[in-house]
């Protein structure tokens, strides 16, 4: 099902590639932006993890250098089968992660700073096994390429700017008027590619994470605190990028915080109470506590955070 919702929006990309470039500069400018769309789909397929990566200052850490991020997905990505991924961490104090790249083979998890000062290692696996579910439901190939190609349908938009403002209606069947759409059109469409990627995976991602961390209610304690603090906290790189906005465990941006017909994220209430009531199933299933209260689990193997309390934004744990 992933693949075949892969191959639908890799499909529509090229459309969007040809209506714009139709609008720009005609039958010729259709031609032209689908060469320009089948390589613009191949090179996202190999390298837009690296690039979304990129976007956002991402360094790779290894477990000398960031042990306790490092412990968390180790130890998550046994439990789910899945080889270690990449570990990336983002110098912002926003609190949020993401999940990138083609395949689990090729997978690569990244944090900011700032969910490591804020949540409990419980709720740091949580987080991370949401992500690592990604990897697993292969909801990552889409995403990347989503946020890749996003950006450069605008970008083509801005090209044809340049090239089609003379208004020769031999190379450009509307006139000023195609130009005029196309740049208006760009955007809508990078919206609608983020659109594309059905919100639905974040609740199957919450599901399958609470799932390989075995606690649902670590993962909605660090939603509830996420969703706080992110909506307070400025992220530059997302802002500059907001073709990647929908690559986040929650929005990056600042405002459009709904649940409405362009959100790329469910409303973070939502999440928790679907977490919420995960857990009582577990706790009717099979009695004794989960994860996050203390069973051994993943998140409960790991070891105090060695992350000083000096320096922490007031109400920070």
């Amino acid at each position: 099902m992933n693949s075949f919702r892969t191959m639908l929006l890799l499909a529509a990309l090229t459309a969007l590639f040809m209506g714009v470039g139709y609008l720009i500069g005609g039958t010729g400018g259709m031609l032209l932006a689908l060469v320009f769309a089948v390589a613009t789909n191949a090179f996202a397929f190999w390298n837009s993890d690296k690039m979304v990566l990129r976007m956002h200052g991402a360094e790779p850490v290894t477990r000398a250098s960031a042990p306790e991020l490092w412990d968390v997905v180790a130890e998550l990505a046994r439990e789910a089968e899945l080889p270690m991924p990449k570990v990336y961490l983002i110098r912002s104090d926003q609190p949020n992660a993401f999940a990138t790249g083609r395949n689990p083979e090729n997978a690569a998890v990244a944090a900011t700073t700032g969910i490591l000062q804020l949540l409990s290692r419980e709720e740091l696996a949580g987080v991370m096994a949401h992500e690592l579910a990604h990897v697993k439901n292969r909801d990552t190939l889409t995403m990347t390429i989503a946020a890749t190609v996003a950006g450069a349908i605008s970008i083509l938009a801005q090209f044809g700017f340049l090239l089609g403002a003379s208004g020769d209606r031999e190379r450009n069947p509307l006139g000023p008027l195609g130009v005029i759409l196309a740049v208006i059109f760009a955007p809508l469409a990078a919206v609608l590619i983020q659109m594309t990627v059905s919100r639905t995976r974040e609740y199957s991602a919450d599901r399958l994470g609470a799932q390989i961390a075995r606690d649902p209610l670590g993962l909605a304690a660090a939603l509830r605190k996420i969703s706080a603090y992110a909506g307070r906290i400025e992220m530059p790189s997302a802002e500059r990028n907001p073709a990647s906005a929908h690559m986040f465990i929650v929005n990056p941006l600042s405002g459009a915080r709904m649940d409405g017909l362009f959100s790329t994220h469910p409303r973070p209430e939502n999440r928790i109470a679907a977490l919420e009531a995960m857990a009582a199933e577990m706790r009717g299933a099979a009695p004794g506590p989960v994860v996050g209260t203390g069973a051994a689990g993943p998140a409960a193997r790991l070891r105090p955070s060695p992350i000083p309390s000096a320096g922490r934004r007031p109400g920070m744990r």
